[in-house]
């Protein structure tokens, strides 16, 4: 059976979001499935010592238009959040207690979560908004919240970020097709590439 696709996003990235809503169709077209790997872009730039695209002058102003033209371009629903970067701390904990114990549920709550921030105007930050996202994709959001509090919990995700900064993960979406790394939303057609005819 082929490697599935590993899928590494943080819930306040854009461009996780407009990877998150294609990555799967593309999957599906070459027999793959996808692996998602939550991480946290506030520890990889400490890592990489880069800042939030918002706070960078020039190139903060262009990515905003660049968030809605490419939602556009790709027919996702987008607007751009009130409150933005945010805390995803515990939605990253929520998505890994799910994935461990409810892992039918899990894809359902990374894409409630995205759609909820960058679709609806929800800031996933807010534990009530959380509890939302959960119920309605039919998780026990009192369970799975309180979970989140647990030292295990917290123990695992930063144990992934550490796995994902080991793997060479720098910003996000970061996709690793057979070990091959591709970093972007925009790199997904060379994703395809890869998947149709191998290296190249």
């Amino acid at each position: 059976m082929a490697n599935p696709i590993e899928f590494y996003f943080d819930f306040t990235s854009p461009y996780s979001y407009l990877a998150s809503e294609q990555i799967e169709p593309l999957a599906q077209r070459y027999g793959r499935t996808v692996a998602f790997r939550p991480t946290l872009l506030g520890a990889v730039f400490r890592i990489s010592g880069q800042r939030p695209l918002l706070e960078i002058p020039l190139k903060g102003d262009y990515s905003r238009r660049d968030f809605a033209r490419s939602a556009r371009y790709a027919n996702i629903a987008w607007q751009m959040p009130t409150v933005f970067p945010i805390a995803t701390v515990q939605a990253a904990r929520a998505c890994l207690v799910l994935q461990a114990s409810q892992p039918q549920l899990a894809t359902a709550f990374i894409h409630g979560a995205f759609r909820a921030y960058f679709a609806q105007g929800r800031n996933i930050a807010q534990t009530g908004v959380l509890h939302e996202v959960l119920q309605e994709i039919g998780a026990d959001a009192a369970a799975v919240l309180q979970a989140t509090a647990e030292p295990q919990v917290k123990a695992q995700l930063k144990q992934a970020v550490d796995d994902s900064i080991a793997r060479g993960v720098f910003g996000a979406p970061y996709v690793i097709v057979d070990g091959e790394p591709f970093w972007g939303s925009d790199r997904l057609p060379q994703v395809e590439r890869w998947l149709a005819t191998g290296p190249f």
